[in-house]
């Protein structure tokens, strides 16, 4: 394994505990970047709200893996073992069997905050939670053959354009856009840090194991029975919310000679969950097992994908990153734009939703959604309300948040 940077590059960043700091400043910077940012990297407080407010207001939904971090940067294109492509949940870290109502709650803030950053009026956002609404509804009134995501029809412009982007790539944008060219090593840096000796040897452990093998295989365009050899692997600094766990890339060859092709996976650490679950389904314990649990619900093309482990005695989750796999970013919306997105990434959701429930159980919930209704806005007063204390309460801690990073900053 090439895995040893500069002798520079060792001293910077070769004690375990320098990284903490270092981890800990970068995910200030990126939670100051905008209020939007700062919702996203601020998943303990959402629940520390929910914890703090009155839960009889919100409806009692059916039990249901949910995805616990229901941001619109936490959906994208997902590419299947089996060459699919679809718009699904991609990131589950937070996922448990829960209340359906916590993820409504949570991307109805996110895409109420993307709507605030693009200076959008508040009659907007308004709109925006009543399309949500109604997006979310409709999936749940589809039949079970049409709660398909790659079937999802009013795709807006702005998803089109990246579904579009995405089936057009290829490994060499992936190596680029990750480890900077396709040369069979993992640049040492701000993004990627040599190993420490217990580090690697785990790896190297993990990578013998026959379902790491497999995992990397599993793609319909590999020899089920091809090798696997680590070329490079490095401590990766990514995210936000989970800076500070166990985070690894691991470059490796899958088959030999002129078969031989380059994949990049990803190891991030399990941590135990924020949301809170319920006290009557079984979950499994382990926090790798888990995610990779949710992940199979919620997002089969991501799922099917996915692995659970342990390293260092801590449990993680193994994924190969695909060059497919791409984070919906929204920068600037229009009016119409907004609306549009959250009707269809509402869609989503409650696609995946739906699909876990019995059609009793879909009617009994559309059923619960759609009581007490304003005549003048056709949304719940209870995602309307919940709306409305959050943003209030993550601005006011958004901005105190970049006041002392400034001082942190000046000091």
């Amino acid at each position: 394994m090439q895995i040893e940077g500069t002798e520079a590059k060792r001293k910077r960043y070769a004690a375990a505990k320098d990284r903490a700091p270092q981890l800990n400043a970068e995910r200030n910077r990126k939670m100051a970047a905008s209020a939007h940012a700062y919702v996203r990297g601020s998943t303990e407080r959402f629940y520390q709200w929910l914890e703090d407010s009155n839960r009889a207001f919100l409806p009692a939904g059916p039990d249901a893996w949910i995805c616990g971090d229901c941001h619109v940067g936490n959906v994208g294109p997902i590419a299947g073992t089996h060459g699919g492509l679809a718009i699904q949940i991609r990131d589950l870290d937070q996922t448990v069997i829960g209340n359906p109502a916590h993820d409504l709650i949570r991307l109805a803030l996110s895409l109420a905050m993307a709507a605030r950053g693009s200076d959008l009026p508040g009659v907007t956002t308004a709109r925006i939670i009543e399309h949500m609404i109604l997006g979310y509804e409709e999936s749940f009134a589809e039949t079970e053959d049409e709660l398909d995501d790659s079937a999802a029809d009013a795709m807006p412009k702005t998803v089109k354009t990246l579904m579009r982007e995405a089936a057009g790539r290829s490994w060499k944008h992936l190596a680029d856009e990750r480890i900077e060219g396709i040369a069979p090593v993992i640049p040492l840096g701000k993004r990627f840090w040599p190993l420490l000796k217990l580090e690697r040897q785990a790896i190297e452990a993990l990578f013998t194991q026959e379902s790491t093998r497999k995992l990397a295989t599993a793609l319909r365009h590999r020899d089920n029975d091809a090798e696997l050899r680590v070329l490079d692997a490095a401590f990766w600094r990514k995210g936000c919310s989970s800076l500070g766990g166990l985070r690894f890339a691991v470059l490796a060859a899958v088959d030999s000679g002129k078969r031989e092709r380059h994949c990049l996976i990803d190891i991030k650490q399990a941590v135990p969950a924020a949301a809170p679950h319920s006290r009557t389904a079984e979950m499994p314990k382990d926090d790798a097992k888990r995610v990779v649990a949710g992940a199979q619900h919620l997002s089969p093309f991501l799922g099917q994908r996915m692995l659970a482990e342990h390293v260092l005695g801590k449990p993680v989750f193994i994924r190969e990153l695909l060059p497919q796999d791409l984070k919906l970013e929204i920068e600037q919306l229009s009016r119409q734009e907004a609306i549009e997105m959250a009707q269809f990434l509402a869609g989503i959701v409650g696609r995946a939703h739906a699909r876990q429930l019995s059609s009793v159980d879909r009617k009994t919930w559309l059923t619960e959604l759609q009581k007490n209704r304003s005549k003048s806005l056709d949304a719940p007063n209870w995602l309307w309300i919940s709306v409305v204390e959050l943003i209030s309460a993550h601005e006011a801690a958004y901005l105190n948040h970049c006041r002392r990073y400034a001082m942190q900053e000046a000091a």
